[in-house]
């Protein structure tokens, strides 16, 4: 049994389907490829090395029990890369930027064609996404980044002019549209992907967690009941990584995104326009966002609402969200008409890199053990990338993939601590009282203007969908 604090979409999932009855490895095992953590990412990895090299023998161990982590915690929102442009072409130059940002729109209808074939019952719902402005300053940041990425042949975004588009929240008052976008469950497809993995002959092993990591050839995989000896390695691991790789300790920074989701409420949902699937966000930096599921209920989030020192993996992240207060306010500010009725709030950790960007790659001192993380609160689709991403490293596949920026390791890091949890918290204080004077339609301070802008040079802060 998990002593694990559940999440809404878990519960829900497991009510439905049932719980896997997966064994914890007991005893010395071998395997070409061993995946540690069997969430989005490391399923997905094992799903297309095994789809690409069928032979191979696959394993995954889970150190609780499969999507545990960010995979089950986060809003089920489907986003891309497309307004990460700026940082795209920063680090990755104009035209792998636009390949990237193609490559994830055209991932979110391959998860919905995926999900078909394989019979997956994820919710899955392509009713595109919405930026949306609630004050003055957001409505010029938003026109502004608007015309930037039709500026950069970023076509896929529409200007919302519709009142009765907004997002069904009159606090919004300015938005812009992508169809390549949309929501699904993430316990749902967790449980799907698990099905698949073990159809194509992935042995998965639960309640196994990693106990050492040898950096051998063979690599060695040490749990509590036995060993795994492998020829290739890959860490799946997400917010836990620096626990792990001390070296990649300063790549990431451990963020909360806190969420809450109300009891059904189809009807009322209705009367606001709020009977679709798609997926809505402010122009916050520590963003408000938001989606519906197909029963009626409203899923409602905050992202960089604490920032974890030494990246340490919390309490308060199995918990329920210590940041309910603040997520009812919001929920009452942008949907006054609704009843206050919840099922759930939760915490989610989400690893934030320096670049706003995932990472892929291999380990400098041992090329068998690879790596991908760095999701930045956008990991739904991103991981179904990764897997790309990840089976191409792996299988030695020279692709498009391999041959990416993207897959030579983080391009950049935060500074030590304590300087890093001092800078941000410093930031996120800066952060509040600009935007808190943008609400009230007044100018901010210049030096809250200047040191937000710290937060933003990576693009969005963290919004675990």
């Amino acid at each position: 049994m998990t002593n694990v604090f559940q999440p809404f979409w878990f519960d829900q999932a497991v009510a439905e389907q049932g719980e896997f009855d997966l064994p914890a490895v007991n005893g010395n095992i071998t395997a070409d490829i061993a995946i540690v953590g069997g969430g989005f990412t490391g399923l997905w990895t094992a799903i297309k090395i095994k789809q690409q090299s069928p032979d191979s023998q696959v394993v995954i161990i889970e150190k609780d029990r499969c999507g545990q982590g960010a995979s089950g915690r986060n809003g089920g929102c489907m986003l891309t890369f497309s307004t990460k442009y700026a940082s795209l072409a920063k680090h990755y130059g104009h035209a792998e930027a636009i390949r990237l940002i193609k490559l994830s729109e055209q991932a979110v209808f391959d998860i919905g064609r995926f999900c078909l074939q394989y019979g997956i019952n994820a919710d899955i719902r392509i009713d595109g996404s919405l930026y949306t402005a609630t004050n003055s300053c957001q409505v010029k940041q938003l026109n502004d980044l608007y015309a930037f990425l039709q500026q950069n042949r970023v076509s896929g975004w529409q200007k919302n002019d519709h009142k009765q588009l907004m997002g069904g929240s009159a606090k919004n008052i300015d938005a812009i549209f992508n169809p390549a976008a949309g929501s699904l469950h993430p316990g749902k497809l967790v449980m799907g992907l698990v099905k698949v993995a073990l159809s194509l002959g992935v042995k998965i092993y639960q309640h196994t967690p990693l106990t050492q990591l040898h950096r051998s050839n063979p690599v060695v995989l040490s749990t509590p009941f036995g060993s795994i000896r492998c020829k290739k390695c890959v860490l799946a691991t997400n917010a836990w990584t620096p626990a792990i790789i001390k070296e990649l300790k300063r790549s990431i920074v451990l963020v909360s995104s806190d969420m809450l989701i109300t009891e059904p409420m189809p009807e009322l949902l209705a009367t606001l326009g709020l009977n679709h699937g798609m997926a809505v966000a402010d122009s916050r930096i520590f963003v408000h966002y938001y989606r519906t599921t197909p029963e009626g209920r409203l899923m409602l989030g905050k992202g960089g609402n604490y920032f974890s020192y030494g990246n340490k993996m919390r309490p308060l992240f199995n918990q329920a969200s210590r940041y309910q207060r603040q997520l009812k306010q919001a929920f009452s500010s942008f949907f006054p008409e609704l009843p206050a009725k919840f099922a759930r709030n939760w915490t989610g950790a989400s690893d934030r890199s320096a670049t706003g960007l995932p990472f892929f790659g291999a380990l400098k001192d041992n090329p068998n053990i690879f790596y991908g993380l760095g999701y930045s609160g956008n990991g739904v689709v991103q991981s179904f990338l990764g897997g790309d991403f990840l089976s191409s490293l792996v299988l030695d596949l020279k692709n498009n993939n391999s041959r990416s920026p993207m897959a030579r390791g983080p391009l950049a890091h935060f500074p030590p601590e304590p300087v890093r949890s001092l800078g941000a918290n410093m930031v996120k204080a800066a952060v509040k009282r600009k935007e808190h004077m943008e609400d009230q339609e007044q100018p901010p301070y210049w030096l809250d203007c200047q040191l937000t802008k710290l937060a933003a040079s990576a693009g969005k802060a963290d919004k675990n969908n």
